[in-house]
């Protein structure tokens, strides 16, 4: 769980941290929607020759994606089996009592797999190569137009933002509980579902206890601070397209086109 890559910052000099935050929420947006939409390989090879090439001017590390994806290797594992014996189709490849493998269950389980490996990549380049308060203040750029309802665009992307930051935090302190409760002779991995599920709560009230801690005391430093939301603040720095933000938008209206053409012929 601590290899998760969700949530945390890659300082770095590079051209993704150069850019606008509001480009990089909006084009993460456009990836998420665009590679749901694939269909064949040729959608998915484009797709993954532009992720590898925004990973290259991400600077970050390819050994540290990889290390990320071991936090899914349940899901994926998971997805797989689901897909490969009770997916449905006419070319039967191999079939044992209510078990079933399909040609076509098993291109659907490469297509799922990839797509998901690719989903969590994708989207953890942004917090990867975008600082907390620039995200905030981007997903409070897409909300503001809702304040006029009277939705709280600030104090909403404040939240999100907060809670993005602190996975790993608290996916750091569940380690550190389950390896001080397992020094103490706790036992997580023997036993049934029932057993395991009872063996989580000295696992999980601690980690609830660390929380609502750490809550507080953040509520309090922000507060000490002289934090009240967003009304009448004011910003240090002003948030502008620059030359290479028009140039990335350029690329991701090039590549949303590209998809849309693929998916068509």
């Amino acid at each position: 769980m601590t290899n998760s890559i969700i949530g945390q910052y890659y300082p770095a000099d590079s051209l993704l941290h150069r850019l606008d935050a509001r480009l990089k929420l909006f084009a993460s947006l456009v990836y998420i929607t665009m590679l749901f939409t694939l269909n064949d390989v040729y959608g998915f090879v484009f797709t993954f020759l532009c992720l590898s090439m925004v990973i290259y001017l991400s600077k970050v590390p390819v050994k540290y994606m990889i290390k990320g994806l071991k936090a899914l290797i349940f899901i994926i594992v998971f997805t797989v089996v689901l897909n490969v014996f009770f997916s449905t189709g006419e070319k039967v490849l191999f079939e044992a009592w209510k078990i079933r493998v399909t040609l076509e269950g098993i291109y659907i389980t490469v297509k799922m797999s990839t797509r998901l490996i690719m989903l969590v990549v994708g989207a953890s380049i942004l917090t990867l190569t975008t600082s907390p308060l620039q995200l905030t203040d981007a997903i409070e750029f897409y909300l503001k137009p809702f304040s006029k309802i009277g939705v709280p665009s600030h104090e909403i992307a404040m939240m999100m933002t907060i809670a993005l930051r602190f996975i790993p935090t608290l996916l750091e302190e569940m380690d550190k509980i389950r390896k001080a409760q397992t020094a103490r002779g706790a036992d997580f991995d023997t036993g049934g579902v029932i057993k395991k599920a009872k063996s989580l709560i000295p696992l999980l009230v601690p980690l609830f206890v660390s929380a609502f801690r750490r809550a507080d005391e953040l509520a309090i430093a922000m507060e000490a601070r002289c934090y009240r939301g967003g009304g009448g603040r004011t910003k240090m720095k002003i948030m502008k397209f620059e030359p290479c933000d028009y140039k990335g938008l350029l690329f991701v209206c090039l590549f949303t086109g590209i998809i849309i053409i693929i998916n068509i012929f």
